[in-house]
């Protein structure tokens, strides 16, 4: 009998020590929460390839450049819009590459509001660390939005395709299906989310193979055009007068396509080993999505043909006329652009955790109203699921701009473009002048060592180039309707935040900073 009982307690020691491995991940995980002052609350589930699946499906790249093209085709043309491409992706290298190194050094969900809070100077830590805390829980909830509408409004365009003479769009309708899929996103990130980690490993492989599979029809089936007329090709359809300013009006576009390798930093405390393998996962993602995104754009680039034709196209995408026009097969078209739909779903599902993980960090934090409900881990699904909530709610009024306007994706990419840009100025920019005061950092394990603070000065001076032209409208002169009317959101949410920092949130929030051991 005592030898039974031995074994027995030698077992449940065994499966104690297992599950806490799970949740605590490895020695180093512990010290960087143990610095950063939190308890271990989320299990440690991704590794290096499932975080590489979940970053690079949620910023969906080469899919982007195909469904954001009618901004660089407005605004630049064909060759204008390879040109920004490869220009914005030369100058966000710079940025993911910093924000890599700070990921390193402070791998917690928190993200660019931890970092200003740690990194900025005293007297402006907590204003600073806040307003970025509310810009990147905007930002991230824009993503949902966008991903939800680009779902929608694809099922629309295979609706235009498929029954032409039947189906009329109504703009009530893509709301509502806007809101359909976020709540189907939501539900997946509650019910699954504990197999959320091996669902992005092979929504990876499909993200790899889709690519393949929209490229070589395109490269086969799609009639041959000399390179002259692709490269040499700059248009000015947004009557800027100016073919340089057309192009960098439709930085947009690109800027939108390559945003989102940080996604990763929020996800941190589920990843295990975070400090080494969070930067690791953020520079592969930007490697492989930079480069399947630059063949994707100048592949369509090619295939395009008449720019009027696709821009004015029933689809609402020039991206699925192209697919019509060079396969000449409804269905080929339907099959192919289904391929970028459910891409687009699986990033609303990433763009979901993300969201809900950011809303949940800041919250604990006490950076948000009602902070101690949104903070909550509901134990049984080991999710932030007030978060998950609370960012359906957000999301379905988001979705109500595309009843009121006739650009409201453009509306969309520029809200959260935006917003997240600023957020990445602002810690950007707090590291860089600790670095350059010759203040202390904690040590990273993964660095760019001597070439970190010019990549930091490179990196601020881009994010404010992009940032000034995220806010433009597609064309000059806009009708009301046509207007982007991102900077007047964008402008409510800081006067707002601002204001309820000065009144409330400077009493409650004293940012993670009060919390962090020094090393």
């Amino acid at each position: 009998m005592g030898q039974e009982e031995g074994v027995t307690l030698s077992v449940q020691g065994t499966l104690h020590e297992d599950v806490s491995s799970k949740r605590d991940g490895t020695t180093r995980d512990k010290q960087d929460m143990q610095r950063v002052g939190r308890a271990q609350e989320l299990n440690r589930n991704f590794r290096f390839l499932s975080i590489l699946g979940f970053t690079a499906v949620l910023m969906c790249t080469w899919e982007a450049v195909l469904f954001g093209s009618s901004t660089g085709l407005t605004d630049g043309g064909k060759g204008g819009m390879i040109y920004s491409y490869i220009g914005t992706l030369v100058g966000l290298s710079f940025v993911i590459l910093s924000m890599a190194e700070m990921a390193s050094m402070a791998p917690t969900s928190g993200g660019q509001y931890h970092w200003v809070s740690e990194f900025a100077p005293p007297h402006a830590q907590g204003l600073l660390s806040y307003m970025t805390g509310w810009l990147c829980v905007l930002g991230w909830h824009t993503g949902i939005a966008g991903c939800c509408y680009t779902v929608a409004n694809m099922m629309v365009g295979i609706a235009a395709i498929n029954y032409p003479d039947t189906y009329t769009v109504e703009p009530y309708h893509v709301t509502l299906i806007v809101i359909a899929v976020a709540l189907a996103a939501m539900l997946f990130n509650t019910f699954l989310a504990q197999k959320l980690p091996f669902i992005e490993g092979i929504i990876l492989f499909v993200h790899i193979f889709g690519f393949f599979g929209i490229l070589i029809p395109l490269w086969v089936l799609s009639p041959k055009v000399p390179a002259s007329e692709v490269f040499g090709s700059i248009e000015d359809r947004g009557d800027w007068g100016n073919g340089g300013l057309s192009c960098l009006v439709g930085l947009l576009g690109p800027t939108y396509a390559l945003l989102g390798p940080d996604s990763a930093v929020h996800m941190a405390e589920e990843i295990r080993d975070a400090s080494r393998v969070l930067p690791m996962g953020m520079v592969s993602t930007l490697l492989l999505n930079g480069s399947t995104g630059l063949v994707m754009i100048i592949t369509f680039a090619f295939c395009v043909g008449d720019v009027g034709e696709a821009l004015a196209s029933d689809t609402g995408f020039p991206f699925i006329q192209v697919f019509l026009n060079s396969t000449g097969s409804v269905s080929a078209a339907t099959g192919m652009t289904i391929v970028i739909m459910v891409m687009q779903f699986c990033a609303a599902i990433s763009n979901v955790a993300t969201t809900s993980r950011q809303v949940y960090s800041f919250a604990r934090d006490r950076g948000l109203p009602f902070s101690n409900f949104f903070s909550k881990i509901n134990s049984t699904f080991t999710v932030p699921v007030n978060a998950l909530c609370i960012s359906f709610i957000i999301v379905s009024l988001l979705s109500l701009i595309n009843i009121g306007s006739s650009v409201a994706f453009n509306a969309i990419m520029s809200l959260g473009c935006g917003a997240l840009l600023t957020s990445y100025i602002i810690s950007t920019s707090c590291v860089a002048l600790r670095r350059w005061r010759n203040q202390p950092l904690p040590p990273a394990r993964w660095t760019m060592g001597k070439f970190t603070p010019y990549c930091d000065v490179i990196s601020v001076f881009v994010l404010c180039f992009l940032t000034f032209f995220s806010f433009w409208p597609l064309s000059k002169n806009p009708a009301p309707a046509d207007m982007n009317w991102a900077v007047v959101i964008y402008g409510s949410v800081v006067i707002l935040a601002g204001g309820y920092y000065i009144i409330r949130a400077r009493k409650t929030y004293k940012g993670p900073v009060t919390r962090v051991k020094m090393t």
